[in-house]
């Protein structure tokens, strides 16, 4: 039995009861924070785009699209919201990084399945964890050469987290499990030139989306006996040697039902790219040790892996979602306006004279001690202040990470944040406890119906 169908195979077997409390616990705060996340995303007008485009299809169904007033078919509505969760930089991901966003590309397809099939709540996180157990796993295998190549991660692991979450709840066969990941691979794709364009950047948003739509096609596929290839991961032409240059196939399958994955989900605080993240948190760590002010600054240097270098010094962003992928924008948005409110990022920030001549301050450069120690995502960053002396910190695991997590309460404290202006007070209250006892829903159906009507 080859990789790909050890995964197939663990993905139908996995059982509730065989899954930590803990990873159930860090399960219910990703699907709090998605469903918030994509709720907020719904009202930006790259979202409205998409969902009009699934409303003006007529396919209906009885999947949610999130922020709107109907259902559609399960593919056409993780489309749309698989678009909402990354419409603003605030969707979770894996850390340490693999190209991996749990929620848009595990949770929204296995919850667009679960309301079609109308499943309980043990089923629906049962699906989830599973899919974040196979897609945390190809993503670590392929490892971080995919976007060093051009390749946008999550737009390539997430067709394979969407086809086993929607696979398992469609109850799929084993050989027709290795048919849909076998089919999600062809699905797989996203280049990362959005960060080099003139225009055209929003292309990021579209994503995942697009990836865990390919991910449920590839499983409804499958249950109608199309075939895939089965060695699509490790094969010599297959998803981890085509996209990598040096790929870990044995992580493929590392630990397998041991050690969970679903563990590694991180939440994020600010509308940004989570590589500024630790920067950002650096930077407001040296403002409350030595009290300076903006205009005390000098020069920030901000060391890190050498992606910061190569995808993220872009220091004239063009639109919104550049300015968010761009480090110096982040980090110079973040000593006037708070990072952790997504309404700081806005269009005309982009012309604000102030942090426009902070970004000429900031210095991006490879630091080899965290390069060689493979603290991923880490910063150090050092100021330079017009009195001449130069402070510095290292930020190694930010607030968020699993080695530094949110707790449940600040989970809840942001999707109360984005969702103010969208849910009343009472039905987001709703929302939460609804999510805290999801093993005792016998209907998520309901779930959609609560956001349909909110």
């Amino acid at each position: 039995m080859n990789a790909t169908q050890r995964l197939a195979r663990f993905a139908l077997e996995l059982n509730y009861r065989q899954i930590p409390a803990e990873v159930i616990d860090r399960a219910k705060d990703c699907i709090l924070d998605t469903l918030a996340v994509s709720l907020y995303g719904s009202t930006k007008p790259w979202s409205k785009t998409v969902s009009r485009f699934v409303r003006d299809s007529g396919l209906r169904g009885h999947s949610t699209v999130l922020g709107e007033n109907f259902a559609a078919q399960p593919a056409q509505a993780t489309l749309a919201n698989g678009v909402m969760a990354h419409a603003f930089e605030l969707d979770n991901v894996r850390q340490p990084g693999a190209g991996v966003h749990p929620g848009a590309t595990a949770f929204l397809p296995a919850f667009a399945m679960a309301e079609e099939k109308k499943v309980d709540g043990k089923a629906l996180l049962t699906a989830f964890v599973a899919a974040c157990e196979v897609m945390s796993r190809i993503g670590v295998a392929a490892g971080n050469s995919l976007e060093r190549r051009g390749f946008h991660a999550p737009g390539l692991t997430g067709t394979f987290g969407a086809a086993v979450a929607a696979g398992r709840l469609l109850h799929l066969n084993e050989r027709q499990m290795v048919n849909a990941l076998g089919i999600a691979g062809s699905y797989s794709g996203g280049l990362i030139e959005f960060s080099r364009c003139q225009e055209g950047a929003m292309i990021k948003r579209l994503h995942l989306g697009k990836a865990a739509e390919g991910g449920v096609t590839s499983a409804l596929l499958a249950s109608r006996g199309f075939a895939g290839p089965e060695s699509i991961l490790e094969g010599k032409f297959g998803f981890c040697r085509t996209y990598s240059d040096s790929p870990k196939l044995s992580y493929l399958t590392h630990r397998l039902g041991r050690e969970f994955e679903s563990m590694n989900i991180c939440i994020k605080r600010c509308a940004c790219h989570i590589n500024a993240h630790a920067p950002i948190e650096a930077l407001q760590k040296l403002r409350e040790q030595f009290d300076f002010n903006p205009e005390d600054v000098r020069e920030i240097v901000i060391g890190g892996i050498e992606k910061l270098v190569t995808h993220h010094a872009i220091y004239q962003p063009k639109d919104l979602m550049m300015a968010q992928y761009s480090i110096p924008f982040c980090v110079a948005l973040s000593l006037y306006f708070d990072p952790t409110d997504p309404d700081s990022f806005e269009e005309k920030k982009l012309k604000d004279k102030k942090i426009l001549a902070m970004m000429r301050k900031v210095r991006l450069k490879v630091d080899h001690e965290i390069e060689h120690k493979g603290w991923d995502r880490a910063a150090r960053v050092t100021i330079a202040l017009q009195n001449k002396k130069r402070q510095s910190t290292l930020i190694i695991h930010f607030k968020g990470t699993p080695r530094n997590p949110m707790s449940q309460r600040e989970v809840e404290d942001k999707a109360r944040k984005l969702t103010r202006a969208i849910l009343p007070a009472r039905q987001l209250e709703r929302l939460v406890e609804t999510v805290e006892n999801l093993e005792q829903i016998d209907d998520v159906s309901r779930i959609g119906k609560f956001l349909r009507s909110a």
